[in-house]
């Protein structure tokens, strides 16, 4: 974590209460978002419900749409570069989507992810190869898939709903110095999740999740999503710079969000099967950007 992460969650800006945030792990990051591998989970608390759900609410616009350098590393070295373009928009009512499109580099160019979540657990994803030309739906079987070879599960890229999990606080802890509540958060059906719990360290005036530590089996976590950058952008608090850790494998993938715009009226046919398969649709609402 560095030095500006610190300085700026000191300084938390006022909500705008009547938005609702997108949940997605991979870009949002990082807020919503379920170890104990018992016949039933642990029932939630109350005050760890209301956390979930004031994380979950943290105000993040209608939609954004985000210019975002990927890097994979290993072993401390980056193997490889990827720039990609993502979009997101709340159209209410537990309807929300994410568009991703890889720009660089050519043999990854014009691969485009699109996830749909419905209220409840209810979520599609489809995936175009322009290599095949065609658009190819993801089987909710691969959820625990890697996402273009990254640390990146397809789960974690859909929106996770506070009522799919029974939540509760267990502690305190801290994140480059910074202190943030322990919130555990374990699958209400077992079979919705390839994650058999999620510990989220989350900042209590910023309502931002700053580190995840994802399990699957045992005591140990199997992977770790940290935000290591956060800036105020259009009055919106941002993660800019996270990483996602396999901490079996010792790899990780690491996000640079560039520029980003919240709030430009995004198109519903941008989040259509169509709207996947046509790069065209979404050149008008790139960031014009390129901030460090």
């Amino acid at each position: 974590m560095t030095t500006h992460l610190q300085q700026v969650c000191a300084r938390p800006g006022k909500p705008q209460s009547h938005l609702r945030k997108r949940c997605s792990t991979l870009l949002a990051l990082l807020g919503c978002s379920g170890v104990l591998l018992a016949a039933s989970p642990p029932k939630a608390t109350p005050d760890a419900t209301a956390l979930a759900q004031a994380v979950y609410d943290r105000p993040a616009g209608q939609d954004h749409a985000a210019r975002v350098v990927m890097l994979l590393e290993s072993k401390g070295k980056v193997d490889k570069q990827r720039l990609l373009y993502s979009y997101g928009i709340d159209r209410g009512n537990g309807e929300r989507g994410v568009l991703m499109r890889f720009i660089e580099p050519n043999d990854i160019a014009g691969t485009g992810l699109l996830t749909m979540d419905h209220k409840g657990d209810d979520s599609d994803q489809w995936l175009y190869l322009p290599s095949l030309g065609k658009v190819r739906r993801i089987a909710s079987s691969r959820k625990g898939g890697r996402f273009v070879g990254s640390d990146f599960f397809y789960e974690d890229l859909g929106d996770r709903e506070v009522d799919m999990d029974n939540h509760r606080i267990i502690g305190k802890d801290k994140v480059g110095g910074v202190p943030c509540i322990l919130l555990e958060s374990i699958p209400v059906k077992k079979s919705n999740s390839v994650y058999s719990k999620r510990v989220s360290c989350i900042h209590e005036k910023l309502l931002l999740a700053l580190r995840v530590d994802f399990y699957t089996r045992g005591k140990s976590p199997t992977k770790r999503l940290q935000a290591s950058k956060i800036r105020k952008v259009q009055g919106y608090w941002t993660v800019y710079e996270s990483a996602m850790q396999d901490l079996k494998k010792d790899t990780r993938t690491r996000l640079v969000t560039t520029d980003i715009v919240y709030d430009q009226g995004l198109t519903d046919t941008l989040f259509t099967q169509r709207g996947l398969a046509d790069e065209s649709r979404e050149l008008p609402f790139r960031p014009k950007g390129q901030k460090p």
